[in-house]
């Protein structure tokens, strides 16, 4: 998308998790992608408009991209299907389709430079990924938290762009407890769970993500990381950590669920 236009927009529907903006596909139409970037769980695309696209994805929305090459392999456009919800058309023949069955997903339209006045940007914490985000900023942002250490860092206040799957898998390398108060571990041991976050994350990128139910990479492929999975989803099986011996327990911590080692984290 970045650099090209899109020749033509289509929208199928009013809106996913809320109504689009007015007269959305009008305004996408005839406007080139200037800049293509992320902010936690958000696609955002600066258009030459003065407009941003915002793309939420929530849990099923895939973005799939086809008549275009992708490494060796050439995509042709597929018969439309009952959830593709918003179509671009790009000036070079690319198409871009956002598919969400559940339709939990979203679209917005804002002036391009107002991201810390968008209700959906504004008090976002730091990337997990970028300088921002260190062992001093954590320590200090979980110091007297009152919350479980699961329930802290799914708050995207604290860092952004973190997810059930990965807090479970990274709590379960620093061997950490999800029910521990953030607010009792030691400053050592929170900061201790900048480097396994970004291990995490960076493993679980390599491999294209995790595909459980409705994930898709662009290209239609399903991600892998599942298959490193330690805890999540292995509810009743042996923890996998050498010499522990224990068995993962499924808890449901504010209405999500975590999978964690009784014996192994504490």
């Amino acid at each position: 998308m970045a650099g090209h236009v899109i020749a033509r927009a289509e929208v199928r529907r009013e809106g996913l998790r809320w109504p689009f903006p007015d007269r959305m596909a009008e305004r996408l139409t005839g406007a080139r992608v200037e800049r293509l970037r992320r902010r936690s769980k958000y696609i955002l695309a600066d258009l030459d408009s003065g407009e941003t696209l915002l793309i939420h994805l929530g849990m099923s929305g895939r973005m799939l991209i086809s008549g275009t090459s992708l490494g060796a392999f050439h995509h042709e456009h597929p018969t439309p299907q009952k959830h593709d919800h918003v179509v671009l058309e790009m000036d070079a023949g690319a198409r871009i389709t956002y598919n969400d069955a559940r339709r939990f997903g979203a679209m917005d339209l804002f002036p391009t430079g107002d991201d810390a006045a968008h209700p959906l940007l504004a008090g976002l914490g730091p990337e997990p990924l970028g300088n921002a985000f260190s062992e001093t900023s954590l320590a200090a942002a979980l110091a007297g938290k009152n919350t479980p250490i699961k329930t802290a860092l799914l708050d995207q206040h604290i860092v952004a762009g973190l997810g059930n799957i990965y807090v479970c898998e990274v709590l379960h390398r620093a061997g950490l407890n999800p029910k521990r108060k953030a607010g009792r571990i030691s400053q050592a041991r929170a900061g201790a769970l900048v480097p396994i976050i970004r291990d995490v994350l960076s493993e679980a990128i390599a491999s294209g993500g995790s595909s459980l139910r409705d994930y898709r990479q662009a290209d239609g492929e399903l991600g892998y990381f599942q298959h490193a999975f330690q805890v999540y989803d292995r509810e009743g099986a042996p923890c996998l950590r050498e010499g522990c011996g224990g068995t993962i327990r499924r808890i449901v911590q504010s209405g999500r669920s975590s999978f964690y080692c009784p014996k192994c984290q504490r």
